[in-house]
């Protein structure tokens, strides 16, 4: 079942908006430091291109300091607008009942945006 949601959710937008986190990744990637915050914009557009059937996870790295510091500043430059788009993506779609799966993911996807130094959908 995640498959066809997942080809689905490809179809309908899901990876233009991939191909947008990976293209800003790779941008942000000209210079040394925004390579990290570059590889965090990959991941996220690899977790957007396919996200039915996964699920967020902490890694053991999630609560250190370095990925503390680079958390506050990815949401002060890029988190907090990545997370207001899904949100306001998911709220037209939990407005009909075909939509509410695709709006469930969009909503699965926004702590990913918000802090995703030390987590992962897997």
């Amino acid at each position: 079942m995640s498959l066809i949601l997942n080809i689905l959710w490809l179809i309908c937008g899901g990876f233009i908006i991939g191909i947008i986190y990976i293209g800003g990744g790779l941008l942000l990637c000209l210079t040394i430091v925004g390579i990290p915050f570059g590889l965090q914009c990959m991941k996220l557009g690899a977790a957007t291109m396919t996200p039915f059937g996964k699920q967020l996870v902490e890694s053991p790295f999630a609560y250190r300091p370095l990925s503390s510091i680079f958390n506050i500043i990815w949401v002060v430059f890029f988190g907090a607008a990545i997370a207001l788009t899904h949100i306001a993506h998911a709220i037209p779609l939990f407005m009909s009942i075909i939509g509410i799966p695709f709006g469930i993911q969009h909503i699965k996807l926004v702590p990913l945006a918000l802090f995703p130094f030390g987590r992962d959908l897997q």
